[in-house]
């Protein structure tokens, strides 16, 4: 049995199921030449024509730029750059009525040329001495993009890794009206296959297959004579049935291949592009002429001219409406794209694209309205047309469910929305439309679930984040913690620190890992008070104590070295007071000296000195000579010792007996001085203006004190 490229090698085309045969119409402009139009007074480019991202806009209003430049660029994979169609001025950056079903306003560069038609530098490569790198970045930097579909970046496409088996150059124009890839092969067969030739040095593959319809005589024999005998290019006419042109369909008739639902044409070793894409690789490369024009069949019943144009990327339809004589009728549709897969547009200054290549005026009676619709009647004529092999009408019932789980379960993503379904529907319902609103409200789900996943995820690693901070922490207050403990112990200190440490780490861990009830929160709240309230009490003992030990009067350490201390004392102040009888009139010892005070402060002072000796003399008076001056030891007190109290005593007698002859001999006297005797030693002075009754008075109480004190003191 032959091998699979065996048969595709004797010429051997298979089939696709379903299909329909609408009438062709395309004898109106397959015979004309492609007509170049006038440079159209203005040019609106929107910056993103494929599928992917826009570039970043690298021109500002008021900007003069020339034919070729790059209005934007490529800073992501799936973004390919727009290029200035012809020199001119940017007029403006704004919202402009896009070249799509829905209609809606996209970013537009709206361009005024200037007639100049300027090019810019070019500088063309040789496919053979550049590397693969190179001609993959010009085909990107040329904003090429897939012409026949969806618009998917071709830099994307021919960039893989895996081995490709075949190489499939799409030349099949299926849909009625269409042929301006007939025209361009016609026109430009020798440009065509060098583009082939550059796909094929960057895919290697094993061969090329060119597939086209049996009615495009012309353009089958153009391509076979640019070809000539390259080895592995086979030129394939397939069978005129509509969709031949769809990707998975166009694949199965050349290699019996069927792509699994979900897959890419390359998982089976397949790569299929456009002939107009080929083209286009082709000037990109050897002219250094990015994606600036292409060819668009301008067809219908209200236009004179029916013919093929080439286009400059952002030409108003109604321009190319005006330049091929159009007459409008009531009610006129615009149809952009062919009669089975276009889309009506009520705008007609929506621009020429990437994608565009066909402008359809028709009559009302050349192609119809669309009609009301009907009740399904339930003949499966959808189903035995459809080329994916779907179950339309399935798909039809859980689309207006909105049930997407049994959408996905039916393949709804296989449909290619060719609208073979729709043309043989006898109710006239609109299926594509249901399945293109079914698909997008798909895509918006599945962005909405993407937005949510990538919150959570986010939210996910906050939490992760918080949660490691929070053990870091944690970790550097144990750090800290043992760090104190380890000092504490240094200092004696360690086991109840460390162990309060350890409790406050504790009850922090506790509280951290399990919140408490409202029972357990009063409950410490009310241990913490107790605590608070001894800790409180304790301080308030120890101040307490400490405040007793200060004030309290000191005492001997033993009684009987008191009771020596104070019979001595009391000795050597007789023997003071017995040696120097005449020296009253002398000044006190330089030692002693006596603040400015009267003669009573003096007496009262003495009087307290004597009570205490005397106290400590009446404790224990049989020990007095019971010990030697030696083993005597005098107790501190806080102002004044018992030996000082005893001086200042006799000092203080001494002094008062003498102001007392004075008093006596100088009673008259106003100006004598009076002298203050002070308990502590310090300096005596006498105040100037004491007179002289006040010393008297003073004086008399002294000696009686005096007088009483020696008599009751025993020696």
């Amino acid at each position: 049995m032959p091998t699979l490229f065996q048969q595709i090698q004797a010429g051997k085309v298979w089939d696709f199921h379903g299909g329909i045969h609408p009438p062709s119409r395309k004898e109106r402009t397959n015979q004309k030449p492609v007509a170049l139009l006038d440079i159209p007074d203005r040019l609106y480019i929107p910056l993103r024509q494929h599928i992917g991202v826009a570039g970043k806009v690298l021109v500002k209003v008021g900007d003069r730029v020339l034919k070729g430049q790059a209005l934007t660029q490529a800073d992501n994979a799936m973004a390919v750059p727009v290029h200035a169609p012809t020199s001119g001025m940017v007029l403006a950056i704004e919202l402009h009525t896009s070249t799509h079903p829905s209609s809606l306003a996209e970013p537009t560069l709206v361009l005024a040329p200037d007639g100049m038609d300027e090019w810019r530098p070019r500088k063309p490569l040789d496919p053979e001495q550049v590397d693969l790198y190179t001609l993959l970045e010009r085909i990107q930097e040329s904003g090429i993009s897939g012409m026949g579909g969806a618009g998917f970046p071709t830099h994307i496409k021919v960039n893989v890794k895996q081995p490709v088996d075949y190489l499939i150059i799409n030349a099949v124009e299926c849909e009625p009206y269409i042929t301006a890839d007939d025209m361009l092969m016609q026109e430009r067969a020798s440009d065509i296959i060098a583009g082939i030739e550059i796909l094929v040095k960057l895919l290697n593959p094993k061969a090329v297959l060119i597939g086209i319809e049996d009615d495009k005589p012309i353009a089958v024999a153009s391509l076979k004579a640019a070809i000539g005998q390259k080895d592995n290019y086979f030129v394939r006419e397939v069978p005129t049935k509509y969709p031949s042109g769809g990707e998975k369909q166009l694949i199965q008739l050349l290699t019996n291949k069927e792509v699994p639902a979900g897959r890419r044409p390359l998982d089976i070793g397949i790569v299929m592009q456009n002939v107009g894409t080929a083209f286009a690789i082709a000037q990109a490369v050897l002219d250094d002429i990015p994606l600036i024009h292409r060819v668009v069949t301008v067809a219908g019943e209200t236009l004179a001219q029916q013919q093929n144009v080439l286009a400059l990327i952002g030409t108003p339809i109604s321009d190319l409406l005006n330049a091929c004589g159009f007459q409008a009728e009531p009610k006129q549709r615009i149809i952009v794209g062919g009669p089975m897969m276009g889309f009506a547009i009520a705008d007609w200054s929506v621009p020429v694209v990437k994608t565009t290549n066909c402008v359809l005026a028709p009559t009302e009676n050349e192609l119809g309205a669309a009609v009301e619709e009907m009740d399904c009647i339930r003949c499966g004529a959808c189903a035995d047309a459809c080329p994916a092999s779907l179950l339309p009408q399935q798909l039809l019932w859980y689309s207006k469910a909105k049930d997407q789980d049994k959408l996905a379960e039916y393949n709804l993503s296989d449909c290619i929305e060719c609208g073979a379904c729709a043309y043989v529907c006898p109710s006239e319902i609109p299926l594509v439309h249901y399945y293109r609103v079914a698909k997008a409200e798909i895509r918006e789900t599945q962005r909405e679930a993407l937005k949510a996943e990538q919150a959570k995820a986010r939210f996910d690693a906050r939490t992760e984040r918080l949660e490691r901070e929070k053990q870091e922490r944690l970790e550097r207050n144990q750090q800290l913690a043992a760090q104190r403990v380890a000092q504490q112990q240094a200092s004696g200190q360690a086991s109840q620190s460390a162990a309060a440490v350890q409790q406050a780490l504790a009850r922090t861990q506790q509280q951290s890992d399990q919140p408490l009830d409202k029972a357990q929160i009063i409950a410490e709240r009310e241990r913490k008070k107790a605590e608070a309230l001894a800790y409180q009490q304790q301080k308030q003992q120890a101040q307490t104590a400490t405040l007793a030990e200060d004030t309290a009067p000191v005492t001997a350490e033993d009684p009987r070295k008191a009771a020596i201390a104070a019979a001595l004392a009391r000795a050597k102040a007789k023997k003071q007071a017995e040696a120097q009888p005449e020296t009253m009139e002398q000044p006190a010892p330089a030692d002693i000296v006596a603040p400015e005070v009267d003669a009573k402060k003096a007496a009262v002072a003495a009087a307290i000195a004597r009570a205490k000796a005397k106290k400590q003399a009446e404790t224990q008076p049989e020990t007095v000579e019971q010990q030697t001056p030696a083993e005597t030891v005098v107790p501190d007190v806080p102002d004044v010792d018992a030996k000082k109290a005893a001086v200042a005593a006799a000092i203080a007698r001494a002094k008062a007996k003498k102001l007392a002859e004075q008093a006596e001999t100088q009673p008259e006297a106003k100006a004598t001085p009076q002298q203050t005797l002070s308990a502590e030693p310090e300096e005596v002075v006498a105040p100037p203006d004491q007179d002289a009754k006040k010393a008297a008075i003073a004086a008399a109480i002294a000696r009686a004190k005096a007088k009483k004190q020696q008599n009751s003191e025993p020696l």
